[in-house]
């Protein structure tokens, strides 16, 4: 019998093989480090998280996602926080708690998890969740891909990847765009295939694609304000060609 994902929980199964530690992972590690408490949203399977456990965080780390599926591979450990919920639920008082040393020194978006926000609502809504749930002098961090540089058109079939699990187990992963595209908004597929399977299993999604500028009025509708932004996970400026738009934000006074 062939083995391929048909659930949820087999797809999350391949997620850390298809998202390896990287530098992406490096750049948020270190300000994870440096906080007190630290939600993660859109934790997905709490790579970051479980991290910073083993790196020596001895302060509060919580993860919030919306897949149980993700969230049930996070808490395979268990002195961590999780919470099965949206992004607009992070300063729900199950999250970010109530009364005097309530909410975080950081919150941060990885993985590009903040274009999986793919209308305005829910953008809005994300964005003044994650203001309420910063302490004073708090920072926001998180990242989306540059959709001045038009990365979608590499996601086409013949750059599909192999992966193989921990266990043995192999898959080919191929994406193909769906068109067109409108709006910023991104809609693709993504196949898993492979040697002795017995048919492709097809996911669909879409990402949202904003603009710096288009960020940045978001963020300050919102009460929050560019404090740093990066081009790429080594540091560099922000330049209309950069692959990344890595932004640091503070809550307004």
């Amino acid at each position: 019998m062939a083995d391929h994902p048909t659930t949820e929980a087999d797809l999350a199964a391949w997620y850390d093989v298809l998202n390896p530690w990287g530098p992406d992972n490096d750049f948020y590690l270190a300000p994870v480090l440096a906080a007190d408490a630290v939600l993660d949203v859109g934790c997905g399977t709490g790579t970051l998280l479980h991290r910073a456990r083993e790196a020596g965080h001895t302060g509060r780390l919580a993860g919030l996602d919306p897949s149980p599926a993700m969230l049930d591979r996070a808490r395979r450990r268990a002195d961590i926080e999780w919470f099965l919920a949206d992004a607009g639920s992070a300063n729900a008082p199950a999250v970010a708690g109530t009364g005097p040393g309530a909410g975080f020194d950081l919150v941060v978006m990885t993985g590009h998890a903040f274009q999986c926000l793919t209308a305005d609502a829910d953008v809005d809504a994300a964005l003044a969740a994650i203001r309420a749930a910063l302490r004073d002098g708090g920072r926001f961090a998180f990242e989306t891909r540059n959709p001045l540089v038009r990365p979608w058109e590499r996601w086409t079939p013949d750059r599909a990847v192999a992966v193989t699990r921990p266990d043995g187990r192999r898959a080919r992963v191929a994406h193909r765009v769906e068109l067109p595209v409108e709006g910023g908004l991104v809609r693709f597929t993504e196949t898993f295939d492979g040697p002795g399977w017995r048919a492709p299993v097809v996911s669909r999604a879409a990402l949202r694609f904003l603009d710096a500028a288009a960020l940045d009025a978001r963020l300050a509708a919102a009460g929050l304000a560019v404090e740093a932004r990066y081009g790429d996970w080594d540091r560099r400026p922000f330049a209309p060609d950069s692959p990344e738009i890595i932004t640091v934000a503070r809550p307004l006074p």
